[in-house]
């Protein structure tokens, strides 16, 4: 992933059309005729061998007649003459180019696998970035460029809108037209052979010129370089982004002949991975610039989806509340006093309740003034008005009171004037004043609810996790060992006990469990375990053994035991003669009456790594169907949060007949078969079912885990995990055990206290000037909550005299994209300087950054920070004075080798 020489694809200073034609159907003349009548007002070079000029401009006939060198070059020939070309414009500078036009997927897949290495070859990327092939170009509204295909130009705005589909633009460009939508940015991504969505954010992520993303998008290449992108992307600014689920679902099975259910759960996971990166999924085109535009307007974060409706005709206002129900939207109840103040606003002509209806004729203050009620009632989030015309009523003197209000108001407002004609006056003052506005209430109430699920998304991003017990210390080297066994042996089904070691290696109760190969043997491990017991066949063929009667519960004792072994083997050879039995398994009976049944399942997907499913288990899991899906790592909050997302989750809370299930041990369970994923990523997939859940934790009483022998195909999780493994304990001069670790989200409480006592003049040192103590949790998310793809800090943390964990100091890291450049800066306690804490954390960061391959390591600091410079100069840095800016830079060349400080 990298954003290097994009700057040459986006705002290039001069372009060169190769294959540039008279051919009006050609995509070189497309091109042509796209780029001059845009008015793009850099050099266009067109290279055409047999005509003169081309949509008026003079051609030449090679890439070495060009007068200069093109910042960007815009393909449109066949592509097996691509790869020298590109080459040769690599040799002369040409740092981007954009193959444009069809062919690539009519290749053969052999032919295309070629040809792809052949181009990233020849550009050597990334020297010179390459966009498409199979791309149809694309448009810079606000620098007249339109170095595409697209049928339609495209209004300037502050949108930018990426799609893996070519034919999906003129779509968007048409309906874009219609509602007088404007770009940044317009962009056809194609086959994506170097330039990929992840590069794209990170470009699109930084630019002030964009206030909102969207995407469309049918699949990922990487997924672990989108999430990052993505996740960093949504912390600045919206991303929404377009999936044809279904659709794709069905061309896919017919294509692959896959299962549907399992083309159903990649869809699924692909709804995780854009909550997980704080994004919001919409589902058809309008429905997306509708989001992005309110998103892009909007004052203050949605708290809720509690909506309070002020409408001038009873019908409206239903067909409103309507929608918002069955969109899983609360009409807002109106507390007393917001009731009493409205009866003074209408003198007692209204609803008297929501939605809030009133006269058809109401004059436009009136609505202002009982807007200005009820965002100050704590019970709504936001208020939508709705207004329908009548004769007589003039619906653009209201518009313009409520808009003209409206602008010291920092809640959330929508608004909704019926009539696709008459209206479009007053819609244009609300559009003129930012405030949203839509044509029918439906199309509103859509949007608020998209606010409100992008908000629980950006909620997720940024949610403080509680901790997890100190207690969990996996046995990560017996599940290892269990796991390389079975494949030592040739195995990929770990058996009944194996499963229940690795378990139990991370932390998860098992029943007991043995394994006989006889009747006599299942008898006496029955004797030894103590009934009542649970006995079940055992064979390679019978995947599940409910099905052949291969399973007998509750068996009180010994005798029993023999019997229903014999009985069991009569009836499950009569059934499968084909299969081999290998014995019995004899297993405590861990029923637990009132227990709730469920299951936990992880595997590894295709695209974004492992993942887990929670749900109802038992033997109605498949009939019932309610699970749901989390991307790995998890932590406490995420762990909630999956579960939540289950219909069960409301019998976990507790019924009039049971207790509330101990739902932290259930949330510690997820996590440990996280870790294990992590951990041992031979594990291609785990079922356990039944999970026992009551008010005394879990039980599980098995497992089948499939393991695979991966090597370096092992899949790669979409998101980074904690580095457990930079973790390392050090003492200081004054003999305090310290231990430096990357910093987790669970630090944040600990992290305020540790700022409050950094003195005001360090602070300003580290942040070159006087810093507001009044730190909110959104800015210590920031802190504590990062991306260890991307930066990372490491704490010193040690125990407090108070018995809880304390931040001593922090140094942190925040690296380019490409890993070309990382800034640091660190602080210290003030009450401990000297202790030589400051060294061991810049030490820490210095080994950490070339330990990852980074070329650069570098900082700023004030001239009279004379201790931040011994401190580098001691590790190495070149010390530079900046006079214009009235800094000090400092610069280590992290290539070089590893010094020790003295």
């Amino acid at each position: 992933m990298s954003v290097i020489n994009l700057e040459y694809l986006f705002q290039p200073g001069s372009v060169a059309v190769i294959g540039a034609t008279n051919d009006p159907a050609n995509a070189g003349n497309i091109v042509m005729r796209n780029l001059m009548g845009g008015g793009f007002l850099g050099p266009v070079m067109p290279v055409c061998t047999d005509a003169e000029a081309i949509a008026g401009v003079l051609t030449y006939k090679k890439v070495e007649d060009l007068p200069k060198v093109p910042d960007l070059a815009v393909i449109c020939l066949p592509l097996h003459e691509c790869p020298a070309l590109l080459e040769k414009l690599r040799k002369i500078g040409v740092k981007a180019c954009a193959l444009i036009g069809p062919g690539f997927s009519a290749i053969p897949e052999n032919e295309r696998v070629r040809l792809r290495s052949d181009l990233l070859l020849a550009a050597n990327s990334p020297q010179m970035r390459i966009l498409g092939p199979k791309s149809l170009g694309f448009i810079v509204p606000a620098l007249n460029l339109n170095a595409s295909l697209a049928p339609l130009p495209a209004k300037a705005g502050k949108i930018a809108f990426v799609s893996q589909s070519d034919s999906f633009i003129p779509t968007v460009l048409d309906w874009a037209a219609t509602n007088d939508i404007g770009f940044s940015h317009v962009v056809s991504l194609g086959s994506r052979i170097d330039l990929t969505f992840g590069d794209v954010l990170d470009y699109l992520g930084s630019d002030a010129q964009t206030r909102s993303i969207l995407l469309y998008i049918e699949s990922i290449n990487d997924a672990r370089d989108f999430m990052s992108a993505a996740r960093a992307a949504s912390r600045n600014k919206p991303v929404l982004a377009i999936r044809p689920g279904q659709a794709l679902q069905q061309v896919t099975q017919e294509l692959s002949r896959l299962d549907n259910s399992m083309i159903a759960r990649a869809d699924e996971v692909y709804d995780v991975a854009f909550r997980r990166a704080g994004m919001l999924r919409v589902q058809t085109i309008d429905g997306m610039f509708d989001a992005a535009q309110t998103l892009a307007s909007l004052r203050q974060p949605v708290r809720g989806n509690r909506l309070a409706i002020i409408v001038n005709g009873t019908s409206a206002g239903l067909a409103a509340a309507d929608g918002l129900i069955r969109r899983g939207g609360k009409l807002a109840k109106l507390s007393e006093d917001t009731i009493a103040k409205l009866d003074e606003v209408f003198d007692g002509e209204w609803s008297g309740s929501c939605p809030v209806t009133i006269k058809f004729d109401t004059p436009g203050q009136k609505y202002l003034d009982a807007l200005k009620v009820l965002i100050k009632d704590k019970g709504v989030d936001a208020v939508l008005v709705v207004h329908v015309p009548f004769a007589g009523v003039f619906s653009a003197e209201v518009a313009e009171i409520l808009a003209k209000g409206l602008k010291r108001v920092r809640r959330m407002v929508l608004t909704a004037w019926l009539g696709s004609g008459m209206s479009r006056k007053s819609r244009k003052i609300f559009s003129l004043h930012g405030i949203p506005t839509y044509e029918s209430a439906d199309q509103a109430v859509r949007a608020f609810m998209y606010m409100a699920e992008y908000q629980r998304n950006q909620e997720l991003l940024t949610e403080t996790p509680d901790s997890l017990p100190t207690d969990f210390f996996p046995d990560t080297t017996t599940a290892r060992e269990t796991v390389r066994k079975a494949l030592s042996e040739g195995r990929h089904e770990l058996n009944e006990p194996e499963a229940r070691k690795v378990l139990a290696a991370y932390g998860l109760p098992v029943v007991e469990t043995k394994v006989a190969i006889s009747a006599r043997e299942a008898v006496i491990a029955a004797d030894e375990i103590g009934c009542p017991v649970a006995l079940k066949i055992r064979s390679p063929q019978i995947s599940q053994p409910y099905d052949v009667g291969g399973v007998v519960l509750d068996l009180e004792s010994t005798e029993k035991v023999w019997e229903a072994a014999a009985t069991m083997l009569t009836r499950v050879n009569r059934q499968r003669p084909d299969a081999y039995i290998e014995g019995f398994t004899v297993q405590k009976m861990g029923r637990r009456l009132g227990a709730h049944e469920l299951f936990i399942s992880a595997s590894a997907d295709p695209t974004f790594g492992p993942i887990i499913h929670f749900g109802h288990g038992g033997m109605t899991r498949e009939v019932v169907r309610d699970q749901a899906v989390a991307m790995v790592p998890l932590n406490m909050s995420l762990a909630r949060e999956l579960i939540s997302r289950t219909r069960i989750s409301r019998l976990l809370t507790g019924t009039p007949t049971q207790p509330p299930a101990d739902v932290d041990d259930l949330c510690l369970t997820l996590i440990q078969v996280s870790q294990l994923f992590i951990d041992i990523p031979q594990i291609e997939h785990l079922d356990i079912n039944p999970l026992y859940g009551d008010d005394t934790g879990v039980l599980a009483l098995g497992a089948k885990i499939l393991v695979t022998e991966c090597g370096e195909d092992c899949p790669q999780l979409a998101i980074r995990p904690y580095p457990r493994e930079l973790e390392e304990c050090v003492v200081l001069r004054d003999g305090r055990q310290v231990t430096l670790r990357p910093i987790r989200p669970e630090d944040e409480p600990a992290h305020y206290e540790f700022l409050a006592r950094v003195s005001d003049e360090d602070m300003r040192m580290r942040f070159f000037g006087v810093v507001r103590r009044d730190f909110d949790h959104k800015d210590m998310s920031r802190f504590t909550q990062i991306n260890y793809d991307r930066e990372m800090a490491f704490i010193a943390t040690a125990m407090g005299e108070n018995g809880k964990p304390e931040t001593l100091g922090v140094v942190r890291t925040s690296t380019k994209p490409d890993n070309s450049e990382a800034e640091f800066a660190i602080v210290v306690r003030s009450d401990l300087k000297g202790t030589g804490l400051g060294s061991m954390l810049f030490h820490k960061i210095i080994r950490y950054t070339k330990a990852r391959g980074t070329h650069w390591l570098v900082g700023q600091t004030l001239f009279e920070n004379k201790a931040m410079q011994g401190l580098s100069r001691k590790f190495g840095f070149e010390i530079s004075e900046n006079y214009d800016e009235d800094l000090v830079e400092m610069r280590l060349d992290c290539t070089k080798r590893d010094d020790e400080p003295e």
